[in-house]
């Protein structure tokens, strides 16, 4: 696996667009252009900050790489939502206005943005779908192969349940929010690998992603089915495992049944190496932005071999069918193989994972 440095050009200026929540944007007003040069302009609408990817990895990475393909005469506008569907219109919308030559979209509401995305359309501006798949007519997508996310969260939750897993086991399912396209195929992908092999007691969808809509949603669960009598949970992302445990300390439980997750956060990890979550998913953000980035300014430079070499699979969405997409593959990280990615792939330092309450943890672990 490539190794990718997160440092981050510091070619990108602060400009315009900052009363709608847009950083380090253009205001040139120059039309886009399918043979634009180096001097572009990238916009990078993403969807909150509940899930501190995306301020922390997503954007410098793209950032960088824009720039790195540039000759440092590219420029990213970033805007994020903080998961606020009209917000994001808005700042999609000043963006079309300002003429950014290419948007990259992580949608709040796949459904909400499909009317920006036509207005970006009808003024020649190309829109890559980005991490989830909006609506409208979109150019491009590229995200990470979303069932095959939530089937690996499922398998690893049965393989944590062990040989004696059976339909007696009382699971619950802690999905994501309603308006992400992304958490239905989590769903999707972790209910074929759980259904008929254990009992789903409670199903939640989880209102924007939030935390501490998944800490009350557990509340009730444990009201219901009884703390002793719950086998495992299956937690979408890693900030609703965080949630959950919540609950479950609330409750009473020092030992924590196995707890699924995704996107290796840093207190995910930490909780991984303490046996309070049992896994999460390791979605590798760099080659996901930095594929996005490329495809992004291929697009614009109208490098249509270079596009299409990125753009091989196929997705559909509401609207539209056979969209030129790429998607990632991921892997199930647990306590056994932390040295092997995150760290490895320089999201996390050694340093930065075993502070002086995971020291233990870390050694019992192997990381040194």
């Amino acid at each position: 696996m490539r190794r990718i440095a997160m440092s981050v050009a510091a070619s990108t200026m602060i400009l315009s667009l900052a009363g709608c929540g847009v950083l380090d944007a253009t205001g040139s007003g120059a039309s886009a252009s399918p043979t634009k040069g180096d001097e572009l302009t990238v916009g990078l609408l993403l969807p909150e900050k509940a899930n501190t990817r995306y301020d922390k990895f997503d954007f410098p990475i793209i950032k960088s790489k824009v720039a790195e393909l540039t000759h440092k005469k590219g420029k990213v506008a970033y805007a994020n939502a903080d998961a606020d569907a009209t917000r994001q219109a808005g700042q999609m919308q000043q963006m079309i206005d300002e003429r950014v030559d290419v948007i990259l979209v992580d949608a709040v509401d796949s459904h909400a943005i499909a009317g920006e995305v036509r207005k970006a359309k009808d003024a020649g501006i190309p829109v890559i779908a980005y991490d989830r798949l909006a609506e409208g007519p979109i150019d491009a997508y590229i995200s990470f192969d979303n069932e095959l996310v939530g089937e690996v969260q499922g398998r690893s939750l049965l393989e944590a349940l062990g040989s004696k897993a059976d339909t007696s086991d009382k699971i619950v399912m802690m999905n994501g929010s309603p308006t992400d396209p992304n958490a239905k195929q989590f769903k999707q992908g972790a209910f074929s690998e759980l259904n008929g092999k254990v009992t789903i007691a409670k199903s939640y969808d989880t209102t924007d992603w939030k935390p501490e809509n998944a800490t009350a949603s557990m509340t009730e669960a444990i009201n219901f089915i009884g703390k002793g009598n719950i086998a495992g949970v299956y937690a979408a992302n890693d900030g609703m495992a965080g949630g959950v445990i919540k609950a479950l300390k609330a409750a009473g439980l020092t030992t924590m049944p196995p707890i699924t997750g995704q996107d290796a956060e840093l207190d995910a990890v930490q909780r991984i190496l303490v046996h309070e979550q049992y896994m999460s998913v390791y979605k590798s953000y760099p080659d996901e932005a930095e594929t996005a980035a490329q495809m992004a300014v291929n697009k614009i430079q109208g490098k249509d071999i270079q596009f299409d070499a990125l753009t091989q699979d196929r997705v559909d969405s509401p609207t539209d069918k056979q969209i030129p997409a790429k998607l990632v593959q991921v892997t199930a990280l647990t306590a056994s193989n932390i040295k092997e990615t995150v760290v490895a792939d320089g999201i996390y330092s050694i340093g930065d994972i075993c502070t002086a309450r995971y020291k233990a943890a870390c050694t019992a672990a192997g990381l040194r």
